[in-house]
């Protein structure tokens, strides 16, 4: 089975990722990662903040690696926000059936009362070496859009309101 993981920056997929690798012993693909290796080898132009380019670059490579999990019945986990809206039109309804897809989204209302702590745990997992394009107002507006991407799409959302608490359902 394959688990994708998107939402919006700092929303913890990375960290969600972690807690399921440790839980199921399973692989993990991290879209930054692959997104950074590509950059820093000199295989792409394109810089961290090119977001939609980059989906359009990261996506036909992991959409590969995801088939690929399938074919061979991998377990893997794939989190990153360069997953497109229209995902899941790559894949015939057999692949679908091995894949679950979740998207972390926090609410205004959570971005708004807790944003220190987004920014305090912002490195939790991994070392932000930059974070200074983490505002209050991108964070509202980044989970505003894939807040809306769900409900157009009809995707899972889990949203995060109140308190941090992130469980994937059974």
């Amino acid at each position: 089975m394959v688990i994708l993981i998107t939402g919006a920056s700092h929303t913890g997929k990375t960290l969600l990722a972690r807690r399921l690798v440790r839980k199921y012993g399973c692989s993990c693909l991290s879209m930054d990662l692959l997104k950074m290796g590509l950059i820093r080898s000199g295989n792409t132009h394109l810089t961290p903040e090119d977001d939609q380019e980059l989906e359009a670059c990261l996506w036909p490579i992991v959409r590969e690696i995801i088939k690929t999990a399938v074919e061979n019945r991998q377990d893997l986990i794939v989190e990153g926000c360069y997953v497109p809206a229209r995902w899941r039109w790559d894949f015939p309804p057999a692949y679908l059936r091995e894949i679950r897809f979740y998207c972390l989204v926090m609410t205004p209302a959570y971005v708004e009362a807790h944003f220190s702590d987004i920014q305090k745990y912002a490195c939790v997992v991994e070392r932000r070496l930059d974070d200074s394009a983490c505002t209050q107002e991108a964070l509202l507006a980044d989970n505003a859009h894939y807040q809306e991407m769900c409900r157009t799409w009809g995707y899972p959302c889990i949203l995060i309101d109140r308190s941090y608490h992130v469980e994937l359902p059974e």
